[in-house]
């Protein structure tokens, strides 16, 4: 032991560790990974303050038995040992809850001392304390956001104004342009550079504060989203559709952008699906990488085979096109070394598992996984092709579905944007009703389909367990003889 982090490089020697009976914290982490970076730094310190503890750490892509036996699929990951057994485990960024379970674990650095953000190391210097601070406080702000819906604080508001003011044209976007972290965000880079036009960009993945709050400020719940003289243009497909169409360049010269010389707009190379290519690749590979990309409409290189995946991330990416309903090829990397250090150099993405759909890399697990959760996943399936267009009752099904209670309103039931969709809000509210919404101010579809679909040629309208409940007036009168809770819990 002796208060140092040791590398594991085999499941046996993983088991030998914990049958000892001695305490282990394994900490599954990727290099690609800022937060499994900053969470190493103090999983170090903490190896120093309880020296009798196995620290151990794991790269998991690179050691697919052990993360699979652990059904790791996201990293940062921890799991804790005592006496033998797996007692616990911890998945994300939480450095306080991380220095509490070791604590659980190993005992306090002194007895009847508990650990906490204020003494995670008698090692850790300012550097790190102040990262595990910032670290803390994301995650506080991340769960706070889960919770409730607030409208944006006037100091958040006022940022964002100012982020969005700072360039004539501004990019908030994942990743850097030189170093793009979604197909999405990599394409509108390659589309600014063909407009000629300087940018400034603004990585959502450094602030959690600005990714969230921005999806609220812009009312638009994706990235990347592009502004020109301080007003919201529109996402990837907007921006594409305008770039295609010339209306993105009259846009630029309306506002009076000026265009660049081409010598000083750096070369994303032939950007064909998004895709940059590289000189370092043989003409032979690069040949051969574009026929794989393009081998299916859908194409995920993957650590294994879809009923056999090899790691965690990989079977991620796999549950989630079978949930889908997507048919989709695969390529196992693991089986061609060319493929796999190629594939590299020819997407710009250093990891594995990579989705392709139509020859366009989409990403990684993890913003496969957001996509899925923000519906943008379903989203470009259909406008690609893949998945049957979806029709205006499909949505709306869905829509009433998303939760037991689902009010359709105007505004947002801290912004209610009428005076009826206002009082409907404070009944729900008074009788301890919790419930989805959707603002049909923002979807015109929505909002003229749901008078169709529902024969109800007004807004508000509550939905209990996908059945229409009614509208302003009956839900006032339901509240006013007492009935209301009760209606929507049976």
């Amino acid at each position: 032991m002796g208060g140092s982090v040791r590398d594991v490089n085999s499941k046996g020697e993983l088991d030998e560790l914990v049958n000892s009976g001695s305490p282990v914290v394994l900490h599954f982490w990727a290099s690609w990974c800022e937060a499994s970076k900053h969470m190493d730094q103090l999983f170090s310190h903490l190896a120093t303050d309880f020296p009798h503890t196995h620290f151990l750490r794991v790269e998991a892509e690179e050691q697919p038995e052990i993360s699979e036996a652990y059904s790791v699929s996201a990293v940062p990951f921890f799991v804790f040992f005592k006496d033998g057994k797996s007692i616990d485990t911890l998945e994300g960024a939480d450095p306080s809850s991380l220095a509490n379970k070791v604590s659980k674990v190993a005992g306090s650095i002194h007895p009847g001392d508990a650990a906490s953000p204020a003494s995670l190391g008698l090692a850790a210097g300012s550097a790190v304390l102040e990262t595990v601070k910032e670290l803390a406080q994301d995650n506080f702000s991340s769960k706070e956001k889960s919770k409730v819906q607030p409208g944006l604080s006037s100091h958040l508001k006022k940022r964002l104004q100012d982020l969005v003011d700072s360039h004539p044209v501004l990019l908030f976007m994942k990743g850097s342009p030189e170093e793009p972290q979604c197909g999405f965000s990599r394409k509108v880079v390659d589309i600014l550079k063909e407009e000629k036009v300087k940018f400034g960009s603004f990585d959502i993945l450094s602030d959690s504060e600005v990714r969230e709050g921005l999806k609220k400020f812009s009312n638009w719940p994706t990235f990347p989203q592009l502004y020109c003289k301080g007003e919201f243009i529109g996402g990837c497909d907007i921006a594409i559709a305008m770039h295609e169409s010339g209306e993105l360049k009259d846009v630029f010269k309306d506002h009076g952008i000026d265009t660049i010389d081409e010598a000083n707009i750096t070369d994303s190379g032939n950007a064909k699906g998004g895709i940059t290519k590289s000189t370092d690749l043989s003409t032979a590979l690069t040949s051969r990488l574009e026929s794989l990309v393009n081998s299916g409409s859908v194409v995920l290189f993957m650590k294994g085979k879809p009923d056999e995946p090899k790691c965690g991330f990989s079977r991620k990416v796999v549950e989630i096109l079978r949930q889908e309903k997507v048919p989709f090829e695969s390529f196992d990397i693991l089986t061609d070394e060319e493929v796999r250090q190629g594939l590299k150099v020819f997407s710009n993405w250093s990891s594995y598992p990579q989705l392709y759909i139509k020859g366009e890399l989409i990403g990684g697990s993890d913003i496969v996984l957001e996509m899925q959760k923000s519906g943008e996943l379903q989203k470009t399936l259909h406008e690609k092709g893949i998945l049957p267009k979806e029709t205006i009752d499909d949505r709306l099904k869905k829509l009433i579905a998303s939760s037991p209670v689902v009010l359709f309103m105007k505004g947002t039931p801290d912004v209610p944007r009428c005076g009826f969709s206002s009082k409907v809000v404070n009944a729900l509210r008074e009788e301890g009703v919790e419930f989805g919404h959707f603002d049909i101010l923002s979807d015109d579809e929505v909002r003229q389909g749901l008078k169709v679909f529902s024969n109800w040629p007004t807004f508000p309208q509550l939905y209990y367990k996908s059945e229409l409940i009614g509208g302003c007036d009956i839900i006032m009168e339901l509240r006013n003889n007492g009935e209301l809770k009760s209606t929507l819990s049976e």
